[in-house]
């Protein structure tokens, strides 16, 4: 999920929790409501530089590195949200953390979600953004292009953003093709989460681009299932999802720069601001 402004500097110290056999590492910014905050697939807590002094301005603000990612070494086990959403649900414990909301962004969007559906006790609110709940739902050339994604294109991978970040912040920086094998195994791999979110209960905002992976309707369904958009919202809000679910489609951004959006902080801050 590419952008240009990642940036691997930080002057907040990061930390390591033990967690289900991950080394899992965490940096803490802020002060406020807690917030657990999950990057996109090849990415880091980095991807979030531009808005993160925004969000930590209301929230105290745990910046994950996801397994295989940034800061955080691989282990042996395939990468698999369900798997992560358990490494999410561990920390929480691990720092003592009553409620925090989850806000992830395109991975760390499923991640995000699937803590809700399987940890629905460990969390307040939860904020999925760019994340498909169907592989079918994303574009044709999209899941050609994820095809591609393998070892194999390390070498050609070697400007970009991701790779860069990498090298300077893994605790293995040759595992980078070890990471696409593992991307690339875990994109292959047909999923459909219709009924786990019909059931969520946890309130859930759904964001996306307006030219995201997946067509605007995706994101739409999403909101059905939970709820929303099958009548009118009424004066009263009365209308509106009985579980406090709400959506947001984003104008004039893509997958790759809706992370970096003051559009996405805000909508983000605003769906928080209303937990009790």
């Amino acid at each position: 999920m590419t952008t240009t402004q990642w940036s691997a500097e930080t002057t907040t110290p990061g930390q390591y929790a033990d967690v289900n056999g991950v080394h899992l590492y965490y940096e803490t910014h802020g002060t406020g409501r807690p917030m657990i905050l999950l990057h996109g697939g090849l990415g880091s807590g980095e991807m979030f530089g531009p808005i993160l002094p925004t969000l930590a301005e209301h929230h105290q603000v745990v910046a994950v590195d996801l397994q295989g990612h940034g800061r955080t070494a691989d282990v042996d086990r395939p990468l698999d949200v369900t798997l992560m959403a358990d490494d999410v649900a561990a920390l929480i414990d691990h720092l003592g953390l009553t409620k925090p909301d989850v806000v992830g962004f395109s991975l760390g969007g499923g991640v995000a979600l699937q803590v809700a559906i399987r940890h629905p006790e460990k969390v307040g609110r939860v904020v999925s953004a760019s994340a498909n709940i169907r592989r079918s739902a994303i574009y044709p050339e999209m899941l050609q292009q994820q095809g591609q994604v393998s070892g194999a294109a390390a070498e050609f991978m070697k400007d970009t953003p991701m790779y860069e970040l990498y090298q300077r912040v893994a605790p293995r920086p040759e595992d980078f093709p070890r990471l696409l094998d593992k991307i690339g195994a875990a994109m292959a791999k047909d999923f459909d989460f219709t009924e786990e979110v019909r059931g969520l209960r946890v309130p859930t905002l759904v964001v996306a681009a307006d030219a995201d992976m997946a067509p605007p309707s995706h994101y739409v369904e999403v909101f059905n299932l939970l709820g929303g958009g099958l009548r009118d919202g009424g004066w009263a809000g009365e209308g509106r999802p009985a579980g406090g679910h709400a959506l947001a489609i984003l104008p004039g951004l893509t997958h790759y720069n809706l992370v970096d959006s003051p559009l996405f902080a805000a909508v983000t801050l605003a769906f928080l601001s209303e937990a009790n």
